[in-house]
């Protein structure tokens, strides 16, 4: 089960919540799986979304990269969500810690993704601490980040459908950094 930790109710009208729980549960309109710019959804949070919403999720991701090439920070893919709660899974790129421009690169993947629920008229979307596991990016670093991404894009967006953004956390060593930023 997941649970709510904290809320807030952004100046556009959209609500912000720290969730801790399970992604691939969540019953969401569209969940932001962290990938690869190749959609090769071996490890992390990106394996356990196929394994739970089956086979098709990578065949959509083989058939995307096929017709579209490899996937950039700023232009998620997205797939349907096969047997998952959620309608869709966006395939957002995160940067790799080290690679350079880091920050710029998760803003973008952050708003990237917000731009794509919007197209695919979704009302609710939940997304995971995007680059913060394997790829190295420190975790309050990058909740400050995906925090004012979320805001700027909701103050830029003329006509948005999004009601409700979840940032959803697994374990404690992710919650309580986004937690804190979530105080200042």
């Amino acid at each position: 089960m997941n649970t709510i930790l904290k809320e807030r109710i952004l100046p556009t009208g959209q609500s912000l919540q720290i969730v801790q729980g399970d992604i691939t549960t969540d019953e969401v309109d569209a969940i932001v799986n962290a990938a690869n710019e190749h959609l090769q959804h071996g490890g992390g949070v990106a394996w356990a979304i196929v394994r739970r919403g089956g086979q098709v999720i990578q065949d959509e991701s083989d058939k995307w990269i096929r017709q579209h090439g490899t996937v950039s920070h700023a232009d998620p893919a997205w797939t349907v969500g096969g047997s998952l709660p959620a309608k869709y899974v966006i395939h957002a790129v995160g940067p790799v810690w080290g690679d350079g421009d880091e920050d710029n690169k998760l803003a973008d993947a952050v708003t990237g993704s917000l731009r794509v629920a919007d197209e695919l008229k979704c009302e609710s979307i939940s997304m995971p601490a995007i680059s913060t596991g394997i790829f190295g990016f420190p975790k309050e670093r990058a909740a400050g980040i995906i925090f004012s991404s979320i805001e700027k894009y909701f103050a830029g967006a003329k006509s948005s459908t999004l009601k409700t953004v979840r940032i959803l956390l697994f374990d404690d060593a992710t919650i309580q950094p986004f937690l804190k930023v979530w105080g200042n």
